[in-house]
This record gives C-alpha cells, structure tokens and sequence, in this order.
C-alpha cells in the first residue's frame, strides 16, 4: 500500500498544471482597453460611407455652422494676417484629426474664438485689435474651418463635392450678415454691443456645432509624423499645391481693395461698403452650385478659376454702379465655386485616413500666397496711386493655376483652353515664359 501511495504521488504531480501568473504589464492592458473602447465607440458607423443620413447631414449643418462663425475675423481687421492663420494651422490641425484628436481641439478652439469676439468689444489700440482678431481668432478660426472641411470626407463620397459647397456656404453667409448687422446696429447700440451680440450669436451656433459634428472612422497613426513627405511623389498632388500659392497670390486682392476702388471713382461710402456684401452674397449660389459639378473638381475648377483672372483684370476699369455691382456678382460667383472645392482633390489624392494631414499641407502651402499677395498689391497701389497696376499683378496669379490645372486635363482639352486664355490674356510676359 505504501508503494502504491508513493506511486500515486509523482502521478498527481504530473497531473497538476500550476496556473501561470499573470505577467501582463499594466500599460499593455490600458492600451487594449483603450482599443477595445474605441472599436466599440466607432463600430456603429463601421461599413461603407453613408453619403446621406441624420448624422451624416447633422455633421454638415455643425459644419456650415463653423464656417458661418470663421468670417468674423476677415469682417473686422479685412487683412491679410486674418486669412492667412485660417489656412496656416491647417498642418498641425490635420495630423491631430488623423490621430483621433478632434473633439477636444475643436472645443478649445470654439471656447477661444468666442473669448477673442467679446475681447474685441474692449480693444482700443490697433495691436489689441490685431491680437484679439488678426491673430488669435483667425488660429482658432483656422482650427474650426480645417477641422470642419477634413470631416467631410468621413461622411461622403459620391456626394463629396456637394457637401463641401454646403458647408461652405456658410461663410457666404457670415460673409453678409455680420457686415450688414454690423452696419446697422452700431448707430443704434455702439460698437461694443454690436461685437457682443456677434459674441452671443456664435456662442450658440458653435454649442450646436460641438453637439453635433463627430468622426466616422477611428484614429490612424500613419507614418511619417507631421509631414507626409511621400505624397509630394504623386506628381498631381505637388502641381496641385503649387497652384494653390499661385492662386492665393491674387485671389484676394480684389475683395480686399473693392470699396476703396469703389469711392476713388466717385461712389458713396454706404454703396462701397455693400459690394464686399453683395459679392459674399453671390459666392454662396457659386459655393452651391459648383457642389452639384463636382464629380470632377478640378474640371469645374478650371473655369471659375480663368474667370477669377479676367475680372481681376477688368475691375479697376469698373467706374460705374452698374459695371461695380456686376463685377462684384461675377467674381463672388467664381470666387465661392472655387473656395468649395479647393480641398476637394487634396482629399482625392490619397487614402482617406490620411486625408487630414493631406489637406493640412495643402492648406499650410496655400498660406504662404494669401499672406504676402495682398499686401504686394497694396504696396503697387501706394506706388502707383491706382488700382490698375494691382489688378494686373493679382489678375494673372490666378491664371497660372489655370495653367496648372490644365496639366490634368486630357491633352487636346488642356491645349485648346490654353490657346484661348493666351488669346483672351494677350500672352503677358509671364504666361510666355510658362508657355516655354
């Protein structure tokens, strides 16, 4: 019996399997958890892009409620620090979109730019005023509007194009009512309620804008940290930035000086202070319409982009109310066609998880024009004394991305419009050298 126990015994060892410790480390559990959450957080939406749906459509009313707020900055200082800094966060703004960083960063910046708008009530100096509205609130503009646009293509795809013109919209419409509001309502309350009510108007459109817009897919950590150096291979996408600096050059030269121009010709100050309004006015029908043309952006692209030069052109020849007003249409028209899709093919030209960082060094690149055309064509007017030779440097800013854009059009197309633009244009020195 005592053998049989003793043999007994090395069996039950063997038999026994001691359970293993748990040799996990804690990080390692936090991080699966934290995956875990976000699966679960994102795995409603999980399938094809809806392109259409409450939340989807939600996103984009929160969206045009963004862009509504980011025309403030441009209505009060109208320099061109105020647009460059909506363009120029658009590198930092789009990798943090990519890593999943959306919600918080838009709150903050939503929080700041409501701070900046009632500060501005208070400013009595010029660098206050340039602080409060040039700087800080065209930063957080910028965080808003970069954020806004790159959310889109979350949501849309086959209707992309038309998104996109919705949401953009809503600067046309920033565009119109705050200077108009604005001009009415100070006689009546003062300066300092007129800014605080746009305050309080932004308070409430942006709560709904932080209720409503969200993120379809989850965070990406894709390679290459802040700069996706390898995009600029696709040749495409470096013509395409490229463009975007030429364009930016110009583009707002002539919104920027119209009024001025306006009463150097004789018009009164009320009329020159409503075309900026009427041309905002008309790019919300060019923002729209330019949507429903945009399976193809870069071919509805080209021609709001040739008749953005030709009016630049013709403005300074603009000496009536009528020749004013039906500039001011016209450019407002091509001018929002343009402004609604120039993030669209950024967004095309890659994967869709990376389309933050995409359009973020698009946007960053495009800065660098806005910030430094608009003033080049004040210093030509100082010189000058006209608007004529500022028209003439700005106009053909645009026409070079013509030429750009053209590269991506079938041959015979491309050759056949840029004939026509030499022959509309004259062949000024620079489109000689380009045409070399």
């Amino acid at each position: 019996m005592l053998e049989d126990r003793t043999l007994m015994l090395p069996d039950m060892e063997l038999a026994y399997t001691p359970e293993e410790p748990d040799t996990a480390p804690d990080d390692q559990k936090i991080d699966e958890k934290i995956s875990l959450d976000i699966t679960d957080k994102y795995a409603k939406y999980a399938g094809g892009v809806p392109d259409g749906g409450f939340k989807a459509w939600s996103v984009i009313v929160a969206s045009n409620l963004a862009t509504f707020c980011t025309y403030v900055p441009l209505g009060y200082v109208g320099s061109s620090w105020g647009v460059t800094f909506i363009f120029l966060p658009g590198l930092v703004t789009g990798r943090l979109f990519d890593l999943g960083h959306f919600k918080i960063p838009y709150f903050i910046a939503s929080c700041g730019l409501i701070v900046c708008t009632f500060l501005t009530a208070e400013c009595k100096q010029y660098w206050q005023f340039f602080l409060a509205q040039g700087l800080f609130t065209g930063l957080f503009s910028g965080i808003l509007y970069g954020q806004a646009i790159s959310v889109v293509s979350h949501w849309f795809s086959k209707k992309k194009g038309m998104a996109l013109g919705i949401v953009s919209i809503g600067s046309s419409l920033g565009g119109v009512l705050f200077p108009i509001a604005g001009q009415n309502l100070i006689p009546i309350v003062g300066f300092k309620w007129t800014v605080r009510i746009f305050g309080f108007t932004m308070l409430v459109a942006l709560g709904i804008t932080n209720l409503a817009i969200d993120r379809r897919l989850p965070p990406v950590n894709a390679k290459g940290g802040l700069l996706n150096l390898p995009a600029f291979r696709n040749p495409a996408y470096t013509i395409y930035c490229i463009s975007g600096i030429t364009c930016s050059f110009g583009l707002y030269t002539m919104l920027t000086y119209l009024p001025v121009s306006a009463t150097a010709v004789g018009m009164s100050d009320s009329f020159s202070f409503y075309l900026v309004a009427i041309s905002n006015g008309a790019s919300g029908f060019g923002r729209l319409s330019a949507g429903f043309l945009a399976d193809r952006p870069l071919s509805a692209m080209i021609p709001f982009t040739a008749l953005l030069g030709i009016l630049t052109f013709a403005w300074p020849y603009a000496s009536s109310q009528g020749a004013l007003i039906g500039v001011s249409v016209l450019y407002g028209i091509a001018f929002g066609a343009y402004v609604s899709l120039i993030v669209a093919p950024a967004m095309a030209m890659g994967d869709v998880s990376d389309v933050g960082r995409r359009v973020g060094m698009f946007m960053t690149i495009a800065a660098l024009g806005t910030l430094v055309g608009t003033p080049i064509s004040g210093a030509i007017n100082a010189r000058t004394g006209g608007f004529k030779d500022p028209g003439f440097f700005a106009g053909e800013h645009p026409p070079l991305q013509y030429l750009f854009l053209l590269r991506r059009l079938p041959r015979s197309i491309a050759f056949a419009l840029y004939l026509s633009f030499l022959y509309v244009f004259g062949g000024t020195p620079m489109l000689i050298v380009m045409s070399f």
